[in-house]
C-alpha cells in the first residue's frame, strides 16, 4: 500500500497530462487498469460526479466516484487530446496500452524515490485502504459503499480491507481530493 505522501510524490513526477490524468483517475476512482483503458467519454458523468464502468470484472456494470480534481484534469486532457471514443486512446490502437500505464507508474515511482514494489493495482488498493486518515476507510466510509465502488461481488473480498463504518454514498469523498497536489 501507498500512503498519502507517497501518492503525492508519485503524482508530482507526472508532467505529461495524459500520464497524470490516467493514473490520477485510476487512484481517485479505484479503477482496475483494464477499466481505465476501456473507459469511454460517455462514461464520465460530471453532473452526478460519477464514472460508469461497463462490463467490469464478472461482466457487471458499476458506478464509482469522479473526483473534483480528476474532473478538472479530464477537462484539460479532453481539450488537449480530443479523444473520439475511448477516453484514453493509444497511438496505434483504439485504447491506451496497459503496459504503457505500468511503465509510466514505474518511472514515476523511481523518480519519486519509492523503493517498494508498486503496481497500478496498488493505486486501486490505496484508494480504499491507505495507511493514513486521508483514504476512504480512515475517513469513515461504510464498507458496503466501498464494495460498490470497487465492484466486488462479495463483501468478503472487500472485508479484507478493514472494518465496517457508517457513512452515506453521497458523503464519500475521493482520496485524490484530499491530497495537496
Amino acid at each position: 500500500m501507498l500512503n498519502s505522501d507517497e501518492i503525492t510524490r508519485i503524482f508530482a513526477q507526472l508532467k505529461n497530462l495524459k500520464h497524470r490524468t490516467v493514473l490520477m483517475l485510476i487512484y481517485s476512482a479505484g479503477l482496475r487498469i483494464s477499466e481505465a483503458i476501456n473507459l469511454k467519454i460517455k462514461d464520465i458523468d460530471s453532473e452526478r460526479m460519477q464514472i460508469r464502468v461497463e462490463q467490469s470484472k464478472g461482466k457487471k456494470d458499476r458506478y464509482t466516484l469522479l473526483s473534483q480534481k480528476a474532473l478538472l484534469l479530464l477537462r484539460n486532457y479532453y481539450q488537449e487530446y480530443k479523444p473520439v471514443n475511448y477516453l484514453f486512446e493509444g497511438q496505434d490502437s483504439p485504447t491506451y496500452l496497459a503496459k504503457s500505464i505500468q511503465l509510466i507508474l514505474k518511472r514515476a515511482c523511481e523518480q519519486a524515490g519509492i523503493k517498494k514494489h508498486v503496481t497500478v493495482h496498488t493505486l486501486r488498493h490505496s484508494f480504499a485502504t491507505g495507511p493514513t486518515h486521508r483514504h476512504l476507510l480512515e475517513n469513515g466510509t461504510d464498507l458496503r459503499y466501498i464494495q460498490l465502488l470497487l465492484g466486488h461481488e462479495s463483501s468478503k473480498t472487500t472485508e479484507i480491507y478493514t472494518h465496517l463504518t457508517t457513512k452515506g454514498f453521497d458523503q464519500i469523498k475521493s482520496p485524490l481530493d484530499e491530497l495537496d497536489i
